[in-house]
């Protein structure tokens, strides 16, 4: 009889959540999550921890205010004393259970070359089948232009779809979607399981809410579509929820947002992946219902001929969002022309292996 394949969850751990409002990293948080993590892997679980905290940390360490740095040196002095401060921490807290954690650094340049993609993924699903926790972070110490304070939300759905993990749980200081944003509508209503993100959706989505971390629901919710696709389900809820991880990982109703995988899976290459995650886009095509249609359904490349409106100039190879007529984001892909060189005549403005859709 074929042995049940171990099902591998991706926690993702905001700044907020993490650390106290001094920038230390919270042990008796960091306590009770080892406890989850080892209830959980009783049950037949792996687990990959992303975790932001690193600059908090070390702004706190090296006496300096517990804010944003306005100068890339000291954020990336920050990430460097910080990092040995949190993965001290997290040791402190699995110790107890004899688990052992390892250090994982990360860009998410590196999902673009197929080498390093599968050197990354081998080395994850090693550690997980010696029994490790990964701990997983930007390397914010050398990476200037992926560097976000914080903000690893894209970073868990790139690891999930790196090593094909079967749940993402984003532990943040919301409880999860809301119809609309709940710091200033007092009639938003939490919404307990989203089965295909909708324009309306997108549209109720706020913004970051902390000093210390900066992923909004409009970041979390590009990560829940390309992990729909990928068929990885999401889950987003406060983390510090009582049994959040527990709850999270055992479908329980009243826990945050379950956001839905979509079934069969989507094989996403290395490619689409760092496209979908991996870069910020430097304009906005709106094409026509036409090349939309044939997009979604059918695969194609994007057609100079079915393009509307650009908003911004851009050069070739960089990222595009491909808008439909509803100003809905549909797909993004890496330009082949420049947008000097847009015109009915020039052909595949995107092509479909470096195009990814969101469905």
């Amino acid at each position: 009889m074929e042995e049940a394949k171990q099902k591998v969850a991706v926690i993702k751990i905001g700044s907020s959540t993490l650390t106290t409002e001094d920038g230390q990293a919270d042990q008796m948080f960091l306590a009770d999550l080892a406890h989850q993590v080892w209830r959980m892997r009783n049950k037949g679980w792996g687990v990959v921890i992303v975790s932001s905290g690193a600059i908090p940390c070390g702004l706190r360490t090296m006496g300096l205010p517990i804010k944003r740095p306005k100068d890339m040196p000291t954020v990336q002095a920050a990430a460097s004393v910080g990092t040995r401060v949190l993965l001290a921490a997290y040791d402190q807290a699995f110790s107890p259970y004899s688990i052992l954690t390892s250090l994982v650094l990360l860009t998410r340049r590196d999902t673009a070359d197929r080498n390093a993609y599968l050197h990354a993924r081998d080395t994850f699903l090693r550690l997980i089948e010696l029994g490790v926790v990964p701990i997983v972070n930007e390397n914010d110490t050398v990476s200037v232009e992926q560097i976000k304070f914080g903000d690893n939300d894209t970073l868990a759905a790139l690891v999930a779809c790196l090593i094909g993990a079967d749940r993402v749980v984003i532990m943040s200081d919301i409880d999860g979607l809301y119809t609309a944003n709940p710091q200033t509508n007092p009639d938003a209503e939490i919404i307990r399981v989203v089965d295909r993100i909708t324009p309306e959706i997108m549209q109720g989505a706020s913004g970051a809410g902390s000093s210390v971390g900066s992923g909004g629901m409009v970041t979390k919710l590009t990560s829940a579509r390309v992990l729909g696709a990928a068929g990885i389900s999401l889950v987003i809820c406060h983390g510090r929820a009582e049994e959040v991880i527990v709850r999270s990982l055992e479908d329980e109703p009243q826990i945050g947002t379950l956001f839905s995988a979509h079934e069969p899976r989507h094989e996403i290459t290395p490619r689409k992946l760092w496209i979908a995650l991996g870069n910020s886009t430097k304009a906005r095509i709106t094409v026509d219902r036409g090349a939309a249609a044939a997009l979604l359904g059918h695969g194609k490349s994007l057609l100079a001929a079915g393009i509307k409106h650009v908003d911004n100039d851009f050069d070739e190879g960089d990222v595009l969002d491909v808008i439909d007529m509803d100003g809905f984001v549909i797909a993004r892909g890496l330009a082949k022309c420049s947008s000097e060189g847009l015109n009915k005549d020039s052909g595949v403005v995107i092509h479909r292996d470096e195009l990814m859709v969101f469905e």
